[in-house]
């Protein structure tokens, strides 16, 4: 279809995003963020009116069919404002700034997120998401208000700007050398008060997953031996993966749940969510040997490389919970539909995929009773209510699966986001090295290894600079230059590549990124990181991303890799900074659990003892792998099939065998070539 049959063309037709692209036919003269279109803000003197969504947003789609569709505010919009639409996952440093004005004048955020700036880009009024009349009053008020009063306007502009500045800042502290396990143990005490013990997960409705502190309770439950939360941490996996918030037709997960039993799904799938949760399994079924995380890690990457993976190897950035303008209709069924497709086993597919009043969604406008379809019973329930056995159930399973979904495959799908977000895509790769390392399946190191290889010969440059987003445009415009969550995430992933390779090339572009990070993203007075590189574009402030959220903050994920990459480095500065990091962040640990998950498990490494496992010889991937087979959250590998530079294995190499030296602080055991008399050196202690 081209521009000329279109109605109304914007200036967004020239971009790469799906989401900015979604909006380039809207009677709204939409300009993107840009020098040139902040400038015309500044020389007609106009406010700006900056609206924020993401492909795969909901509420988006509403607001852009009710609101920005619509000629009458269009014209409103076009005469009073410079109207500019962001692409929050492009451009997260612009989020920040003013989701943190949004929240500070109202109590609360989301998407899309809507804010008024004078030309100068100072907020002085905004909200989320608003129906056409509500948005159609409050632009008529404010056009009123800014012409007729814009010294108040100024005024209120300026108190506001200078709340964005003082939040997620957590002021320096004295660096601690040694960690106590008081502030875990007070923080897990406060926080066992918002586990739900019957559904699992947090709090009530809506339910969000949660990865990063699911793992790190995974973590302090092994190392502590603390089987209450660790009953917590399986039951809420459990109830995850048989809920409707978990695809059991495709795979993947969707972002939350709109209910506290996992069972209707806001629909959208996002990379970051499903990388995560792939992790998060594959570390679980390590401690546990259960098969349903196991098919769920399985079916998760299925998923992937499916609906999410490119032809390069780079993944997606995310689906719409839409598809045809209606929220989840690619995934809910009727009955009707479901005995012809299943045939003489409806029976047993309805008690097990819950076709009742349990799985029970909606009406469409035809009446027609539609289901989600999620698991209540366990496998042994239904094998003894129907008198079979597991192996004809599990084949059943997969006959049904690959049924639905080929039936789903003529349904129009959602929308698909197609950029290359390079965290994420961070993310989605350590995770393929977890499911390696958990299930030894080499596919899985195949995908990451492809995958990191095309990140770095396509978006890091010679000197260190990676870029945030790859989209293969049609024009030569240069790509968003990366923020501190590219870096911390590809550093994360490559040194995991490196455990699982002992490939030393990988350890060397760790440390090229994390070199890049300290001296362009380094704040000295504090001793964090701000998530814009000094060479960034420059906003009304520069703030740093310190609170761990459904993704970990970037300030956290970077603590946890200088500590790990020091010690595989034997960098006692790269410690030094982790500990400075750690130490800021542990004043607020106790009071605000969740949003400091990641730290916390950086703490379990500082305050119980930390092992460093070098394997040396030829044997040296192989014995690694059996490593792998315990659970181990306190250890890191090093490693290498002939002699090496690296301080941690010299001298420790030779010709004829492969030994394991468990070490701690650099001083190791006596070393075995036995891979349980290793692990039972770690445990021992």
């Amino acid at each position: 279809m081209t521009d000329i049959e279109y109605k109304f063309t914007n200036a967004l037709i020239k971009e790469s995003s799906p989401y900015l692209l979604q909006h380039a036919h809207n009677p709204v003269n939409w300009l993107s963020w840009s020098n040139e279109s902040l400038k015309k803000a500044h020389d007609e003197k106009k406010p700006i009116i900056l609206s924020i969504g993401y492909s795969a947003c909901h509420w988006c789609h509403v607001m852009e069919r009710e609101t920005f569709e619509n000629e009458d505010i269009a014209n409103i919009m076009n005469e009073n404002f410079i109207c500019i639409k962001v692409d929050r996952e492009e451009r997260p440093d612009i989020d920040q700034v003013y989701m943190s004005a949004v929240q500070l004048m109202t109590g609360h955020g989301g998407w899309p997120l809507n804010c008024i700036l004078l030309p100068d880009t100072r907020p002085f009024w905004g909200g989320t998401y608003f129906p056409a009349e509500a948005w159609k009053k409050n632009l008529i008020e404010i056009t009123k208000l800014y012409k007729g009063n814009l010294s108040q306007v100024n005024e209120y502009a300026e108190k506001l700007s200078n709340g964005i500045a003082g939040t997620e800042v957590i002021p320096r502290q004295v660096r601690e050398d040694t960690f106590s396990t008081d502030t875990l143990d007070n923080m897990i005490t406060s926080w066992k008060k918002d586990f739900d013990y019957v559904e699992g997960g947090f709090g009530v409705a809506p339910k969000f997953p949660m990865p990063s502190s699911l793992s790190f309770l995974l973590e302090y439950s092994s190392l502590t031996g603390n089987t209450d939360i660790q009953d917590f941490v399986d039951l809420t996996l459990h109830k995850i993966a048989l809920g409707g918030i978990n695809d059991h037709v495709g795979g993947g997960f969707a972002r939350y749940s709109t209910d506290k039993i996992w069972k209707v799904p806001h629909f959208e799938k996002m990379l970051y969510d499903n990388a995560q949760l792939v992790s998060l399994y594959a570390n679980a079924y390590v401690i546990n040997q259960n098969p349903l995380f196991q098919r769920v890690v399985t079916q998760t990457l299925e998923f992937i490389q499916r609906e999410m993976t490119s032809s390069e190897g780079l993944f997606y950035s995310g689906l719409d919970a839409d598809s045809e303008g209606e929220e989840g209709k690619f995934y809910i069924w009727d009955q009707i539909e479901l005995e012809n497709i299943i045939g003489v086993d409806y029976e047993l597919f309805s008690a097990i995929y819950n076709v009742n009043e349990y799985g029970y969604w909606e009406d469409n406008e035809d009446g027609i009773r539609k289901y989600i379809l999620l698991r209540k019973q366990n496998d042994s329930e239904i094998l003894k209510q129907f008198d079979i056995d597991q192996s004809t159930l599990e084949a059943k399973v997969i006959e049904w699966q690959a049924l639905l979904l080929t039936e789903r495959a003529h349904r129009i799908p959602p929308g698909l986001d197609t950029k290359h977000l390079i965290s994420w895509n961070g993310l989605m790769c350590r995770s393929y090295i977890d499911a390696y390392l958990a299930f030894n399946d080499h596919s899985y190191l195949d995908i990451a290894i492809n995958n990191a290889t095309y990140i770095l010969d396509n978006c890091l440059q010679s000197d260190g600079k990676l870029a945030h987003t790859y989209v293969q445009k049609m024009d030569s415009k240069e790509l968003i230059e990366g923020f501190l969550e590219d870096y911390a995430a590809w550093i994360d992933a490559l040194i995991r590549i490196y455990e699982a390779t002992f490939d030393q090339r990988w350890l060397d572009y760790a440390q090229q990124l994390a070199t890049y990070s300290i001296e362009n993203f380094f704040d000295n007075q504090s001793g964090m990181f701000y998530f814009t590189s000094m060479k960034s574009q420059k906003l009304i402030v520069r703030k740093m991303e310190v609170f761990d959220n459904v993704i970990p903050s970037s300030n956290s994920m970077m603590a946890k890799n200088l500590f790990l990459l020091g010690t595989l480095l034997s960098n006692d500065y790269y410690i030094q900074l982790s500990k400075q990091m750690l130490s800021n962040a542990t004043v607020q640990m106790e009071k605000f659990t969740s949003a400091f998950s990641n730290y916390a498990s950086l703490l379990l490494k500082l305050s119980h003892p930390f092992y460093e496992v070098a394997i040396v010889g030829k044997q040296a991937n192989h014995l690694s792998l059996q490593l792998s087979k315990a659970y181990l959250p306190n250890k890191i590998m090093i490693g290498a099939i002939k002699e090496s530079s690296l301080e941690l294995l010299k001298d420790k190499f030779k010709n004829d065998e492969t030994i394991i030296y468990v070490c701690k602080d650099k001083v190791c055991d006596l070393p075995t070539r036995n891979v349980h008399e290793a692990i039972n050196q770690i445990n021992s202690r």
